[in-house]
C-alpha cells in the first residue's frame, strides 16, 4: 500500500509539479469554460430567433400568409428549417473541421473564435427545437390576452410568452449546456488547447496516461455537478415563485 501511493506521488509530482505542466490544465479549463460560456449565449440568441420564426409561421392564419409579411416569413421559415435540418443531422466534428478548414480559413481568426461559432450555430439549432417546444406549449390565450391589452406581437411574445417558454423547458436546455460543455473536448482536433488536449499534452510528455485523463475527467464531472446544482436551485426558486 505504502509503494503504491509513493509511485502515486512520484507520478503526480512527474505529470503535474515538473515543468509546471499542471498549466496546461489550468489554461485548458479557462479556454474550455470561455468556448462553452460565449457559444451558449451565441446558441440562445440564434435558438429563440428560430424558435420564433418557426412558432409565428405555423401560427400563422392563411389569410395572414399572403401579404408582404406573410412571404418574408416562409422564406425566413425555409432558410430555418434548411438550418436546422444540416445541423442536426451532421456530426459537430464535421462542423468543426469545416468552419476551421473552409468557411472561416483566416489567419486574421483565432482557434477560440472559430470554435464559439462553431460550437454557437451547432447549439443554435438543438436550442430552438427546445423553445419551440416551450412556446407552443403556453396556452394560446396568453398570446390573446397579451395583443388585447395593446401590446404588439414581439413585444407580448418577449414580456409574456418567452419567461413562461423558458421556465417550461429549463431542464432541456440545462442538458444542452452540460452536453455544450463535453463536445468543447473534440477542439483538439483543430489545435486548440483546451481542457482535454491539455491533458493529453501531458500525456504526450510524461507518457503516462492515467493520471491526466483522469484529471480531466474529475473536472468535467465537477463542473456537470456545479451546473446540475444551479440550476436545480433555479428551478425550485421557479416553482416557488408559481406557488406564491
Amino acid at each position: 500500500m505504502n509503494n503504491w501511493f509513493s509511485n502515486l506521488q512520484t507520478k503526480f509530482i512527474n505529470d503535474f509539479i515538473e515543468g509546471q505542466r499542471y498549466i496546461y490544465i489550468v489554461d485548458g479549463l479557462k479556454i474550455t469554460l470561455m468556448v462553452t460560456f460565449l457559444a451558449l449565449i451565441l446558441g440562445l440568441i440564434l435558438g429563440a430567433l428560430v424558435a420564433v420564426v418557426r412558432t409565428t409561421y405555423a401560427q400563422m392564419k392563411e389569410e395572414q400568409a399572403r401579404g408582404v409579411t406573410g412571404f418574408l416569413l416562409k422564406v425566413a421559415d425555409g432558410i430555418c428549417s434548411i438550418y436546422l435540418t444540416v445541423i442536426r443531422g451532421t456530426p459537430v466534428l464535421v462542423q468543426l473541421l469545416l468552419m476551421f478548414f473552409v468557411f472561416l480559413n483566416s489567419p486574421n481568426i483565432s482557434k477560440t473564435l472559430v470554435a464559439i461559432v462553431t460550437f454557437g450555430i451547432n447549439s443554435g439549432a438543438y436550442v430552438a427545437e427546445i423553445f419551440r417546444s416551450g412556446i407552443l406549449s403556453i396556452d394560446q390565450g396568453q398570446m390573446e390576452a397579451g395583443r388585447s391589452l395593446g401590446l404588439g406581437y414581439l413585444d407580448t411574445m418577449v414580456q409574456i410568452i418567452m419567461p413562461q417558454a423558458i421556465k417550461n423547458c429549463l431542464p432541456a436546455l440545462v442538458n444542452e449546456i452540460i452536453t455544450l460543455l463535453k463536445e468543447t473536448s473534440i477542439c483538439g482536433y483543430i489545435g486548440l488547447n483546451e481542457l482535454t488536449r491539455g491533458g493529453d499534452i501531458i500525456r504526450g510528455v510524461t507518457f503516462d496516461a492515467l493520471l491526466p485523463l483522469l484529471v480531466v475527467a474529475l473536472i468535467y464531472l465537477v463542473l456537470v455537478m456545479f451546473f446540475t446544482w444551479v440550476m436545480g436551485k433555479l428551478e425550485r426558486r421557479l416553482r416557488e415563485s408559481d406557488i406564491r
